[in-house]
């Protein structure tokens, strides 16, 4: 089975835990049974190979969240990288220019389409596998979901009978409460944004609307591609198209509200309730949490910042978020994680963290003087082409335009510590080893 998870935005209705860099599908909120914690595209990534372990799997997603994917997925998982954000027509495209051109897929393969962050069990990709099964019956095959209530967030499929595999009659897109009403009186099902179709098919309509030769030429012109949602310039379009029902467990989850419904814990991380009812607290900070008398509120503390918030009014933060303006506090990276701890105006303190095995790229700064203290385990430092080992306790100083970098031998943690008038992420320039 070929499949495309789609991992697009900032999550920001779960802030302080996510923001631009670090969206919501990174954030680890899900224990497993050996009592570790997993976020939503670990466990995404986990059950599809359960169901089939040697699924073909390729993530796309932003430029921003490759590092984080490579941090908790590995270095081997396929991603099909979006320049900026298009919405998902033009995301599926090139992910479909991907499989085509740069693994070397069959056109007549099917694909699966479906998104990141879902709170699911088995049989979701247990339906997963049965939409790859029903490729050559229709041009697109959707899977609908069972409809709780009468949402205004979704679309609606209606079938034209109720097997569990039926001929799709419409197609409706996000109708106001009554109308959703009516849609489910008629048997319709919600559209959970999850798609199979064979290669060539997606790659006819793509060429179509757009033009272009193939990936690397749909890619230099991704910038220049018109917004639009596959539901918009595919499904509703489409006439031969096929539903599979699926009936299981199935939670979009995008508040905080739908996110406590899901999580097994009510405490994650350090926290004490105390005469409290439907009380979360979510604390990524080394200091304790306290909440007492409380009832239907969610408190999450990160280095970006602390929420309390009542459960039903959390929905609605992502417009007062939008009116902060900071620099990013955390990080995950390819390599392990950054966490700032300081900031005064010509100085930023922050902890560094390696995985054993890794480096950073090699780099220097223009405006800015770095200071490394090890806190914790050993690594090999190359500054300006001379190599050393560091270990705990040592300190390396690097003046700016400083070629430097650093190799895990161990799990190794630092503090760094940038002075300069004009320290930005941006002043960095990378360099060859």
């Amino acid at each position: 089975m070929n499949v495309i998870l789609l991992s697009g935005g900032s999550g920001k209705r779960l802030w302080p835990l996510s923001n631009e860099i670090r969206s919501k599908q990174f954030v680890k909120f899900f224990r497993r049974e050996n009592g570790e914690y997993e976020s939503m595209i670990q466990r995404m990534y986990r059950q599809i190979r359960l169901v089939d372990p040697d699924a073909h799997i390729v993530i796309a997603t932003a430029k921003s969240q490759v590092s984080a994917i490579h941090n908790q997925l590995g270095e081997d998982v396929g991603i099909s990288v979006e320049p900026c954000r298009r919405d998902t027509f033009p995301a599926i495209a090139l992910a479909t220019a991907y499989l085509l051109d740069v693994k070397g897929i069959s056109p007549d393969e099917s694909v699966v389409i479906c998104p990141v962050d879902p709170y699911v069990d088995a049989d979701y990709f247990e339906c997963l596998a049965e939409l790859d099964r029903h490729t050559d019956e229709a041009n697109l095959v959707l899977m609908g979901i069972e409809p709780t209530y009468p949402s205004e967030k979704y679309g609606y499929i209606i079938p034209c009978d109720k097997g569990n595999v039926s001929r799709v009659s419409s197609f409706k897109e996000k109708p106001d409460k009554a109308t959703a009403e009516e849609y489910i009186k008629r048997g319709a099902l919600w559209n959970g944004g999850v798609f199979a179709f064979r290669l060539k098919y997606l790659s006819e309509i793509a060429h179509r609307l757009i033009d272009f030769t193939d990936y690397a030429d749909l890619f230099a012109k991704y910038e220049t591609l018109t917004r639009i949602s596959f539901d918009y310039a595919v499904v509703e379009k489409e006439t031969d198209i096929k539903v599979v029902r699926f009936k299981g467990k199935w939670k979009d989850i995008g508040t905080w509200n739908t996110l406590t419904e899901s999580i097994d814990d009510q405490i994650v991380g350090q926290g004490i309730l105390s005469k409290t009812e439907n009380v979360h607290i979510i604390n990524e900070l080394d200091v304790p949490v306290v909440a007492c008398g409380l009832s239907d509120v969610v408190i999450s503390a990160s280095p970006e910042g602390i929420l309390v918030s009542d459960k039903n009014e959390s929905s609605f933060i992502k417009p007062i978020v939008d009116r902060i303006d900071q620099q990013v506090m955390f990080a995950e990276k390819s390599w392990g994680s950054y966490r700032v701890v300081n900031v005064e105006r010509d100085s930023l303190t922050v902890k560094i963290t390696l995985k054993a095995g890794l480096s950073m790229n090699y780099h220097s700064h223009q405006y800015r003087d770095e200071v490394w203290v090890v806190i914790s385990g050993e690594g090999e430092v190359t500054v300006d082409g001379e190599k050393r080992l560091i270990r705990t306790g040592d300190v390396v100083k690097m003046k700016a335009g400083c070629k430097h970098t650093v190799l895990a031998t161990e799990d190794l943690m630092l503090i760094e510590v940038q002075l300069g008038q004009d320290i930005s992420v941006h002043d960095k320039i990378k360099y060859s080893l």
